[in-house]
């Protein structure tokens, strides 16, 4: 069992240290289903990436813009988004940390 709040809070002070403004951790990882806690930095941004069958974002602490072509989403503490099925980024409004979960295969 994994305590996600330790999780965050390690992850954001490595993220504080890292040149990159981020640090990520894979915790959970059964078949097709991945969780990952995510800390990224106030400013400091995940590129623009493919998104796989099935994904959300949750974000446990600060505030994150999920870009993409069609429209901007931001997302707060508390507040979970499923990630749409086209290439986006996601960028940090102010020190953040989300857990992302993610499907890789689908029957």
């Amino acid at each position: 069992m994994d305590d996600v709040t330790a999780l965050a809070a390690e992850h954001l002070a490595l993220a504080r240290d890292d040149p990159h403004g981020r640090s990520a951790y894979l915790f959970l990882h059964d078949g097709p289903l991945r969780q990952s806690v995510i800390a990224l930095t106030e400013g400091s941004e995940l590129d623009e990436h493919n998104t796989p069958p099935a994904a959300s974002i949750y974000v446990l602490q600060g505030r994150v813009r999920l870009t993409e072509i069609t429209a901007d989403q931001d997302i707060g503490p508390g507040q979970i988004q499923r990630v749409p099925p086209v290439r986006h980024g996601v960028r940090a409004l102010e020190d953040s940390v989300f857990l992302l979960t993610a499907v890789t295969a689908t029957d």
